[in-house]
């Protein structure tokens, strides 16, 4: 509805424009209306017209060029098509002696008769032929009624595209003065239409803005409990809405008279900030992960494919991001790229991703790890070294901590 009534108000700012010009364009249409109206062109009419004139202006010529070209076709002295069919006759006297000559003899019948067919073409077309003065007269009157309207009104320097542009500006030509005539008339007519549609605009933005102060409350609440619950137990999220007054046309946009803001604290007594300013990369990770589990909720999905949304964490922050992960895969599928072995540790299915290298190409294998060989990969991810045993034995507590926190 919002680009309707841009629409609406583009239409009628070009139509009060065209108003303060229109007695000099109606002078204009109108003569070039009556002018058209009592020529009536037909597109492609200015071609033919030529085309025909040329042939007209010389039929003299014509006559004497096809007379000729068939006293050499069919004189009874020596005529193209006698001399013709004596060279066939000669082909025809060793037909059947070597094939290749029996190819050519076929292809020069076919000429033959091609040639033949062409003569009483032309006979036709000289019979055909004739000069008509009085057409030709007419002709020439006509295609200078048509270049006094062309070169009148017409626009470009190519002569056929401004004829057909001519043509179709001839169409319109009373669409466009019933336009013009009446524009006081249609522009009260539109700017009623207008207030109309920016009552009902109103409306449903200050619907849309209800809805949506009811929605962000409740999205904040539920993303700040969801944030508290990965290692931040003083944070906030605050969805801010400032919401215009709604009494002229430039405090809309196609999204309402609200504008929004995301706002994080992350610590107790601060005051929210915009979250792409205040949130450090950890924190940042954190509430997209909080924000996409809340969002799901809402609108469920069967798989959820989190690329390091663990970005930033370690510690204990990260242990409460693979806990909420783990919570969120009891409903629905859940795929996570991730490199922290606080988040690898709570997956059902543990794939290992490894790149290698033969020559100039490069391949990637996953392979499933499980039970010892698990547990030398998550010692791999804490330390860097698969035979560590202090690392063996954190990843085999890590791992034991886990089974029993999703076994209570």
């Amino acid at each position: 509805m919002y680009q309707q009534y841009g629409e609406l108000s583009r239409k009628i700012f070009e139509l009060k424009s065209q108003l303060n010009q229109r007695d000099k364009e109606i002078t204009l249409l109108e003569e070039f209306a009556a002018e058209y109206s009592k020529l009536s062109p037909k597109s492609g009419e200015l071609e033919q017209i030529e085309n025909e004139l040329a042939k007209l202006g010389s039929v003299e010529q014509l006559n004497q060029a096809v007379t000729s070209a068939l006293n050499l076709f069919e004189s009874d002295e020596i005529s193209a098509v006698n001399l013709l069919q004596q060279i066939r006759k000669s082909i025809d006297s060793v037909a059947g002696k070597d094939i290749e000559l029996d190819k050519l003899a076929e292809r020069f019948t076919e000429s033959l008769l091609n040639l033949q067919d062409i003569g009483s073409d032309l006979n036709s077309y000289l019979i055909s032929l004739e000069a008509d003065p009085a057409r030709f007269a007419f002709l020439q009157e006509r295609k200078s009624a048509l270049n006094s309207l062309l070169k009148k009104f017409g626009k470009g320097s190519d002569r056929q595209i401004a004829f057909e542009q001519l043509i179709e500006e001839g169409s319109l030509v009373k669409e466009r003065l019933s336009d013009l005539a009446g524009g006081s008339e249609r522009l009260l007519e539109l700017e009623q239409e207008r207030d109309q549609l920016f009552s009902r605009l109103q409306k449903l933005a200050v619907d849309l803005s209800k809805n949506r102060h009811q929605v962000a409350s409740l999205l904040s609440d539920k993303v700040t409990q969801e944030v508290r619950n990965l290692s931040m137990p003083n944070a906030s999220f605050v969805i801010k809405q400032d919401v215009s007054p709604g009494d002229k046309p430039d405090q809309y946009s196609q999204f309402g008279l609200d504008e929004i803001s995301i706002l994080f604290s992350a610590h107790a007594g601060a005051s929210a900030m915009p979250l792409s300013k205040v949130a450090s990369g950890g924190e940042l990770s954190r509430v997209m992960l909080a924000l996409e589990v809340v969002i799901a909720e809402a609108e469920p999905i069967g798989t959820y494919i989190f690329d390091e949304v663990d970005a930033g964490v370690g510690g204990k922050a990260a242990v409460e991001v693979g806990r909420r992960l783990a919570k969120l895969s009891k409903s629905s599928q859940v795929i996570v790229v991730t490199h922290l072995p606080q988040v690898a540790v709570w997956a059902d299915n543990h794939l290992v991703v490894k790149k290698s290298e033969s020559g100039s190409i490069t391949q990637s294998d996953v392979t499933e790890v499980s039970e010892e060989e698990r547990k030398i990969e998550i010692a791999r991810m804490l330390s860097g070294q698969e035979d560590s045993q202090t690392a063996k034995e954190h990843a085999s507590e890590l791992l034991t901590i886990v089974r029993q926190s999703m076994i209570s």
